[in-house]
């Protein structure tokens, strides 16, 4: 055995601990950190051979860090609603000053007051999709900036409108070809629709059988004289369905907002003639602030209760979340090992819930760490004698040729 390798081991062991001790300090700093996983060392013995079975090389000690971004860490709720929480898999995708994109657990979100953005104690901009029309994210226009919507008197155009019920399968078929005139429709039903600035449009939809199984219906505004805005087909099936998903498209002239009127909920039965019609948008209403939901639809709220989808906050996730590497500001990066983002809704896939108005505590228990570093220390002072005795011997040894 040689006295070198004894005073390597010593070294081995107290730079081992030494490493311990970094990431338990570490811990404790960030123990009221949001979102912050705790950091562990753990050891393996790196092994010498020995010449012969008569002696022995002490080898030393090796350390892996290893980083509990998978284990959840305790909820608290907050009085802010931009506070958000993950409860389950997944992380926010937020992205810094140049635009590079990261991942994190730190729901902290605040209002940048010059952009609208939210973002949270890091600096860590928030990133969501639009919506659709149908409520859908937008994900082909890609990641951006999650904006809330300002409070205040807000109006909302129509975008669309719905006729549902039923056209009497009794009715007489016309011969002729529609008109232009109000007056030479069969039937006729009104919807009331909003323009930019949340005054009433009101659209008349006349409709006339034309063939056994199909219906020509016309929009009109009520205006003086009223000007033609649409004008399309529904047909039916031997059961009185609607075949196929019919639309009418409004041009959108003078004051009609440009929407569409779906005739999908029409049926054409032995029954009544009995059409209901509904539209988005709404008058001016005083906007009162902002819901987040579970599956982190963004939510413009107003004073009589009413609400409306404006982003679409998703949640990224990687097959190795222990395996990603952590940057300043309590975010992450891929890495080969951590494998690549794969971004979806919360609620699906796998993954979690978004809970607004409550923040993810670090899971750093601070007895334990406190333990661990007791325990760190004790082994530090032994390895050190291990260390000091070693150079006792040498020194023994070197007087011997004195």
């Amino acid at each position: 055995m040689s006295l070198i390798g004894v005073l390597r081991t010593g070294v081995s062991g107290m730079n081992a601990q030494s490493n311990r001790i970094s990431t338990v300090a570490e811990n404790i700093q960030n123990s009221s950190t949001t979102g912050y996983k705790r950091t562990a060392t753990e050891f393996s013995a790196l092994l010498l051979d020995s010449a012969d079975s008569g002696s022995y090389n002490s080898g030393a000690v090796e350390t892996t860090i290893r980083r509990s971004v998978s284990e959840q860490g305790p909820v608290s709720f907050t009085t802010s609603p931009t506070d958000l929480a993950i409860q389950g898999n997944g992380f926010f995708m937020v992205k810094d000053s140049n635009n590079g994109s990261f991942l994190t657990r730190s729901g902290n979100f605040v209002v940048d007051g010059a952009t609208g953005d939210l973002v949270n104690a890091g600096g860590f901009t928030l990133l969501g999709y639009g919506l659709l029309a149908n409520g859908e994210p937008d994900i082909d226009g890609g990641l951006k900036p999650v904006k809330l919507p300002t409070t205040g008197l807000q109006a909302q155009a129509s975008t669309e409108a719905k006729l549902v019920g039923n056209l009497p399968a009794t009715a007489a078929v016309q011969t002729a070809a529609p008109g232009t005139a109000a007056g030479s429709y069969s039937q006729k039903t009104s919807v009331v629709a909003y323009d930019a600035l949340g005054q009433k449009v009101t659209l008349d939809a006349y409709m006339t059988r034309t063939a056994s199984d199909t219906w020509t219906v016309q929009v009109y505004d009520r205006a003086t004289p009223p000007v033609k805005q649409g004008e399309g087909t529904v047909s039916f099936d031997a059961k009185g369905q609607v075949t196929g998903t019919p639309s009418i498209a409004l041009a959108g002239t003078g004051g009609t907002p440009a929407m569409s009127v779906s005739l999908a909920g029409l049926t054409q039965l032995a029954a009544a003639y009995d059409v209901k019609t509904s539209a988005n948008g709404s008058e001016p209403k005083a906007g009162t602030g902002v819901s987040i939901s579970t599956d982190g639809t963004v939510y413009a709220t107003y004073a009589d209760g009413s609400r409306t989808a404006t982003f679409r906050i998703p949640l990224a996730d990687v097959r190795s979340p222990d395996n990603l590497q952590p940057r300043a500001g309590n975010v992450y990066e891929t890495t080969a090992e951590s494998g690549g983002i794969e971004i979806g809704s919360a609620t699906r896939g796998g993954r979690g819930t978004i809970k607004a108005g409550a923040l993810e505590q670090s899971n750093v228990d601070v007895s334990s760490e406190l333990t661990t570093m007791i325990e760190s220390q004790s082994v530090y002072t032994a390895n050190s004698k291990v260390f000091m005795t070693g150079n006792e011997l040498l020194d023994t040894l070197m007087n011997l040729k004195r």
